[in-house]
């Protein structure tokens, strides 16, 4: 007999609904969200027949968290079904509207009875791969937190000392920036940055890590520090130094967590073995790779079509049809941090490839705006990773973007 079993998450506990292949209820209950409730919920899916060969599959709302990751010991099918996919499949067993977490967890249940083929249960990706995808989440979150820092510290310093955005504005960086921070740190109003001296500036530069032009940049600084400019009162003007300062304590644990994450996610790619292969491509480091690594895993059945995987990525054109009208457009609902990472590898990829930078001029001079023509370079070097990860082969320029006929009567140089 097939069993289906559906579980509505919560943060302390979740409701668990077994069915049988007809859609009758054989088994609820509500577990805890600890050892004992995990051990629960699996005595209960033995006793529905429920072994090692033919695991019982499972519908959740989340594909994350220590129950998923219990489940997920051994081949057993686990189905991620979106919340807002699972609320529609609500409306087909009642008109009333009505709701709780048992009646969900029995909706989830009956998904994937009638419906899993045309829902994806999680990839089996190896250990590595989920620590991979782990600390790229986590450093490009870091990345996300550590700018948003800094634009609360820039907003900040526009309103009573400009002339310290003024004198970064130029660098990568900006106020991220090591010797940013440790000017800001020593000198975090108008007031004592007037009051610098060169052998200090230069000082500071060095300590944070410059070795060229150290001289040329401190004069530049001192000079912006001490030109005549508005200020605010200064008991004012010494709050909102007090307050920057706060800020720059927390970009600084953001720089430092950033950097952190970043050699932790490298070392753990490069031990991967698909790293060699997608370093290969041109526009790829260790943390862009790390990052594809991510979201697309290895778990190399998750796409069986390149046309799937570029679905995901948001990079493939969605067409609407209906009689006479037809609009083809960008994606909307796809996966957004590798869609993000995407548009990067391929801006990265002109300066590493004459290939990719033809092919994406010949899209600008047909029409396509800057980010058009980017998604579909990325479209395109998808479906080139796609090949060569199954093949285990690297990147060959030749066959990726060969070179195009020229026309008729044209003379080669």
């Amino acid at each position: 007999m097939d069993v289906f079993c559906g579980i509505d998450w919560a943060e302390g506990h979740h409701d668990v609904t077994l069915v049988d292949g007809t859609g009758k209820l054989l088994a609820k209950c509500r577990i805890n969200d600890d050892l004992d409730g995990y051990r629960l919920l699996l005595d209960l899916l033995a006793e529905h027949g429920d072994t090692a060969e033919t695991p019982i599959p499972v519908a959740i709302e989340t594909s994350r968290g220590l129950l998923v990751a219990t489940l997920r010991q051994g081949p057993r099918k686990i189905y991620a079904v979106n919340p807002m996919a699972a609320s529609r499949y609500r409306d087909r067993h009642g008109v009333s509207r009505k709701k709780s977490d048992p009646g969900d967890a029995l909706v989830l249940a009956n998904i994937i009875r009638t419906d899993a083929p045309v829902h994806r249960s999680l990839p089996a990706d190896t250990d590595l791969a989920q620590a991979v995808a782990v600390l790229a989440r986590a450093q490009q979150d870091a990345v996300w937190n550590r700018q948003q820092v800094a634009n609360q510290l820039r907003s900040l310093l526009r309103e009573y000392f400009p002339a310290m955005i003024e004198a970064f504005r130029d660098k990568p960086g900006t106020l991220t920036r090591p010797d940013a921070r440790r000017i800001l740190a020593v000198a975090p109003t108008p007031a004592l940055a007037a009051k610098l001296q060169m052998w200090k500036l230069t000082a500071m530069l060095r300590r944070a890590g410059r070795r060229r032009g150290i001289e040329t940049d401190a004069e530049r600084i001192q000079q912006l520090f001490r030109e005549e400019a508005p200020r605010q009162l200064p008991l004012v003007e010494d709050a909102m130094g007090r307050q920057a300062l706060a800020l720059l304590r927390q970009l600084d644990a953001a720089c430092e967590a950033v950097d952190d994450l970043a050699r932790a996610t490298e070392e753990a790619f490069r031990t991967h073995p698909d790293s060699a292969i997608m370093l290969s491509f041109p526009g790829i480091g260790p943390q862009v790779g790390a990052r594809i690594l991510g979201e697309i895993g290895d778990d190399r059945s998750r796409s069986a079509s390149a046309a799937g995987l570029k679905a995901y990525a948001g990079s493939a054109p969605i067409t609407r049809a209906s009689g006479k009208r037809r609009y083809v457009g960008r994606r909307f609902v796809k996966n957004n941090r590798l869609n993000h990472v995407g548009h990067l590898w391929a801006f990265a990829s002109l300066s590493g490839s004459p290939g990719a930078d033809a092919h994406y001029r010949r899209r600008r001079a047909g029409g396509d705006w800057h980010m058009q023509a980017l998604r579909h370079l990325f479209n395109r070097m998808l479906g080139q990773l796609h090949h060569c990860l199954l093949a285990r082969t690297p990147f060959d320029e030749s066959i990726a973007f060969p070179a195009e006929p020229l026309p008729a009567g044209t003379a080669a140089t």
